[in-house]
């Protein structure tokens, strides 16, 4: 069922989730591996961000929720995307970090790329990994993502340089590996 599996729900992000995502983005744990800045955001500007989002005509973002207790753990989302070439970047963030490594990921990042592929008819999801991530670049290659380039030393964290790898998935290589 589109939205859904087995452990996890998407539904619409929504103005009530501010103060969620408030407390996600402002958690140095969380976004040290995801967000380019490790800035800490002041509740206006999560706000204004948020309605942005929320506004955008092409993204669409969900907050995950785990089905068992109806518990919100992430946000995942489609973004940039352009209607004419069918392509479109994808975000992923789980926020409640007792939901890491337990396959969460995943099961979101396959529900999006569902209605990406099969209700949107989108031709490319792309995306974007910081090299240290060692652990989201195994679960992007075994969905099926393929490298694509890299922007050398794009990031520095923790004193050091890093890369930034970009990933891609086509609708037909996303068909063969689900069929």
């Amino acid at each position: 069922m589109l939205f859904e599996s087995t452990r996890m729900k998407l539904r619409k992000m929504t103005n009530e989730d501010t103060e969620l995502y408030h407390k996600w983005r402002n958690d140095i744990e969380v976004i040290r591996s995801t967000y380019l800045s490790l800035d800490m955001y002041h509740m206006d500007e999560t706000k204004e961000f948020v309605t942005r989002i929320l506004e955008s005509p092409t993204g669409k973002s969900y907050i995950m929720v785990e089905k068992e207790n109806e518990t919100p753990i992430g946000i995942i989302s489609l973004v940039n995307i352009d209607y004419k070439n069918r392509n479109a970047e994808c975000i992923i963030d789980i926020g409640e970090k007792e939901y890491w490594g337990k396959g969460y990921g995943s099961e979101g990042l396959k529900l999006l790329l569902d209605l990406a592929f099969y209700e949107m008819n989108l031709h490319r999801v792309a995306l974007k990994v910081f090299s240290f991530n060692d652990r989201a670049i195994r679960l992007y290659k075994k969905i099926g993502f393929q490298e694509e380039g890299i922007s050398r030393q794009s990031l520095f964290r923790n004193g050091k340089w890093h890369d930034i790898i970009h990933m891609g998935i086509l609708q037909d290589e996303y068909f063969e590996q689900n069929q």
